[in-house]
């Protein structure tokens, strides 16, 4: 389970940090907090703050210019979630669940639509060759 669990924690560190200048942040906040208040009760108001402090930081840097907390702030909530769901592996599950309430919805492809005429005459280019080819 241990890849599984990495993979998941990786889409959380990342989704967490996304959602962090968003008006979806509330939501994703008391959902992680929730999580932890079950899985780690005693940690969950410290979890809560560390959100809200990380929320702060990041939106300063944003503001400056400074894009690499980014990256920093992601690393940081993937361990943090990686740890709690090696400890109780039966969080996934609801984290899962509250991964994909937040999960953008699927893109349609965009339909391509290709039109060719015919003409007396072209030119084929091949692995580096070009030669002239005509109808008859």
């Amino acid at each position: 389970m241990e890849p599984e669990i990495a993979a998941l924690a990786s889409t959380a560190g990342t989704t967490i940090v996304t959602l962090m200048a968003t008006d979806a942040w509330q939501r994703l906040r008391d959902g992680i907090t929730a999580l932890w208040r079950r899985g780690q009760a005693d940690r969950a108001d410290a979890v809560a703050a560390e959100l809200d402090a990380g929320r702060e930081e990041l939106l300063a840097a944003s503001a400056s210019g400074a894009a690499d907390l980014e990256g920093d702030l992601q690393a940081e909530w993937q361990g943090r979630v990686r740890r709690l769901l090696t400890v109780q592996p039966e969080r996934a599950e609801e984290l899962r669940l509250l991964l994909e309430e937040f999960a953008p919805p699927p893109e349609t492809a965009p339909s391509v639509t290709q039109h060719a005429t015919a003409s007396g005459s072209a030119r084929v280019y091949q692995a580096g060759r070009d030669q002239h080819v005509s109808e008859r």
